[in-house]
């Protein structure tokens, strides 16, 4: 038995499985890499667009560990619950986003998914029309870094659910 954080009851929840590799303890110096990676992508983004792209990539990914912590950090940005829960259909819920964000969203999951080998030009073009090219260069690298993230997330089993918002700032 189990307390979950968010009840205050004792409930029995399956148990939690330890993380396959500490990887960023094993590879300091690609951890400390990647954290500036990170830390460039970010620049000049708005903060909640940035947050809501690391959510979806990280959906698709199917990374827990990067879902949890993201989302944690979008609400605490002050992003709305019900944007967060329609992420994962904003395809069907476009009216809870702006035309910037759908195309971010967009680019987000061609660039993601990679299916045809390559972003597709009706896709790329849309983005275009919504950011600065510097701002899009930018956006194109925040997607390109939640991937990275998500694949180390993903292969060591990173577990969610002990992350802060704002704790890896």
């Amino acid at each position: 038995m189990t307390t979950h954080p968010d009840t205050p009851t004792t409930v029995e929840y399956a148990p939690e499985q330890p993380a396959r590799l500490e990887w960023a303890k094993h590879a300091p110096e690609v951890y400390k890499a990647m954290v500036r990676l990170e830390t460039a992508a970010r620049k000049g983004l708005d903060h909640k667009l940035y947050e809501l792209v690391k959510i979806r990539a990280s959906q698709i990914n199917h990374c827990a560990f990067c879902i949890d912590m993201h989302t944690k950090d979008a609400l605490a940005a002050g992003e709305s619950v019900e944007r967060i829960v329609q992420l994962s259909a904003w395809d069907e819920s476009r009216h809870f986003y702006t035309a910037k964000e759908v195309a971010a969203l967009e680019l987000t999951e061609a660039v993601t998914v990679l299916t045809e080998g390559f972003v597709p030009d009706e896709v790329y073009y849309n983005a275009a029309k919504h950011f600065e090219e510097a701002e899009l260069a930018q956006v194109i690298a925040a997607i390109t870094v939640i991937n990275a993230w998500n694949r180390f997330g993903v292969t060591c089993r990173m577990a969610p659910g002990h992350y802060r918002p704002g704790q890896y700032k």
